[in-house]
């Protein structure tokens, strides 16, 4: 009978209500209310599904498989992260000093530097149970159902390691920014409480309670997070996870190496270098797109020359099919020869090739030599690289006698160079503050910049007027001029 028993209930329902109306009863009170009693019973059920549905996408619990060894071109963010997981391992040791563990950890830092590998890399060097969720994740339209999951998250986070016999569970939340943003008083109330409940659930962890839970969360916007989240006995850490230098790219590279066949002449050493400013992320993608271009061309293994159109494809952009007329090509040469002959000028030997190649958006480009980290730059240097910048312009206007949309980019760069410099202190408004400089100071001061240096570039390409000439003929005939080739044109001028 219980089988059936909706089914006779539906049939039973709608016959009733007629025999009613047939007799002259007000059916108006009974049909209103079965159809609460129905509204009610629907999205209590549905509730129930959405909310068994998201217990599901949260339970990403698992034990993490992955090794600090197995993350490469983060040396220093590793050694401060273990020291601070040492306090969650040998509790013993730390109670005895009257330590305290550290209840969070924040990792901040560029996209792609492997803030949510360490994160995983964390659990596993603790023998943790690792739940994770992305900030947006908690973000809905409804008032407290993002306070009700971060609620959920850290319940699911106990219950995991108790079932799994873990002394341990991490807690990470990437993009922590979305719902941990300053409060600012006014009518994100479901972010607020999403952001409260955090804080709230952050001041209950007990250091000595078992399982132990650490909060751990990822941003790349750490100045747009609320100072309750940043205080000591919430997040007690803050570690910088920054772009790999040289040998740490080396070592990224050899991590993504291992199960590609890579040519026995090929120097990873050399692709490290020429890698200058890539994140862990754009390195594999290196790689990747390296064995993609040596499977087109039905080579066996992977040769330098698909290294470095790889690096091109990642910092540029695939080839496109762009169809440009003459004069439109002539332009785009003589552009870059510009950018070209001012990086001879400034740093000699820095050129490597200038290409006539579409890719992404850029009409062409200047492939320079590898050059050495540097992260100190003084107020020359700046004024060569805002020389190097302009001189694709400059170029344009020599032969043109005007510029085109083609150096929008250029000036960005060279605006973002002088910005710099000011806030060093390298320019007559001496030692400053952001906050102090006027916006007419700063026009001032940027205009005057970029003219003198505008002048000074001209000055410099006017004496090199037959290497353009020679030098654009190549380029129109073979869409690429080598660095070496470059150099004899200069040398001859």
């Amino acid at each position: 009978m219980n089988k059936y028993g909706k089914e006779i209930a539906l049939g039973f329902l709608p016959v009733l209500i007629l025999f009613l109306l047939y007799i002259g009863v007000n059916v108006t009170p009974i049909v209103v209310i079965l159809a609460l009693g129905f509204a009610v019973f629907y999205f209590t059920k549905v509730k129930g599904t959405v909310g068994i549905q998201g217990e599901r996408k949260r339970s990403e619990a698992k034990i993490s498989q992955l090794t600090f060894e197995d993350i490469g071109g983060q040396e220093s963010a590793k050694n401060e992260l273990k020291e601070a997981l040492d306090f969650l391992i040998h509790k013993d040791e730390i109670a005895k000093l009257g330590i305290r563990p550290l209840k969070g950890i924040l990792l901040t830092g560029p996209p792609g530097t492997g803030k949510t590998l360490l994160a995983k890399a964390a659990a596993h060097y603790t023998n943790s149970i690792f739940v994770s969720a992305s900030g947006s994740e908690f973000v809905e339209k409804y008032v407290g159902v993002g306070a009700s999951r971060i609620r959920d998250m850290f319940k699911e986070a106990k219950m995991k390691a108790i079932k799994e016999k873990k002394e341990s569970a991490v807690v990470f939340i990437d993009e922590i920014d979305v719902i941990g943003g300053k409060r600012d008083g006014g009518q994100h109330r479901e972010y607020d409480q999403t952001l409260n409940q955090l804080l709230t659930e952050m001041d209950g962890i007990h250091t000595a309670d078992t399982p132990r839970i650490l909060m751990m969360a990822a941003t790349n916007r750490k100045e747009m997070l609320d100072s309750a989240l940043l205080r000591p006995g919430r997040f007690d850490r803050q570690i910088q996870v920054d772009l790999p230098d040289k040998k740490g790219r080396f070592h990224i590279l050899n991590i993504h190496a291992k199960n590609k066949p890579i040519h026995n002449e090929v120097d990873l050493n050399k692709v490290a270098a020429e890698s200058y400013g890539f994140s862990g992320a754009q390195l594999e993608s290196v790689m990747n797109e390296a064995a993609i271009y040596a499977m087109r061309n039905k080579e066996k293994d992977i040769q330098h020359t698909h290294l470095s159109l790889a690096i091109d494809k990642v910092m540029l952009g695939e080839k496109t099919d762009k169809e440009s007329t003459k004069e439109e090509r002539e332009r785009v040469a003589l552009h870059e020869l510009g950018h070209a002959i001012m990086a001879e000028l400034v740093r000699p030997g820095s050129v490597s090739q200038v290409s006539l190649t579409p890719r992404g958006h850029a009409l062409g480009f200047v492939r320079h030599n590898p050059q050495k980290d540097q992260y100190l730059y003084t107020k020359t240097y700046l004024e060569q690289q805002i020389q190097i910048v302009l001189g694709g312009s400059v170029a344009e206007q020599i032969f043109y006698g005007g510029r085109s949309t083609g150096s929008r980019n250029d000036f960005e760069k060279a605006l973002n160079l002088t910005e710099n410099m000011i806030y060093s202190g390298l320019t007559d408004l001496g030692i400053v503050n952001q906050d102090m400089v006027t916006k007419e100071d700063l026009l001032k001061t940027t205009t005057g910049i970029l003219d003198d240096l505008t002048k000074k570039t001209r000055e410099d390409l006017d004496q090199y007027k037959p290497v353009f000439e020679q030098s654009l003929q190549i380029l129109i005939d073979e869409e690429v001029l080598n660095g070496e080739e470059f150099r004899e044109l200069m040398q001859n001028n």
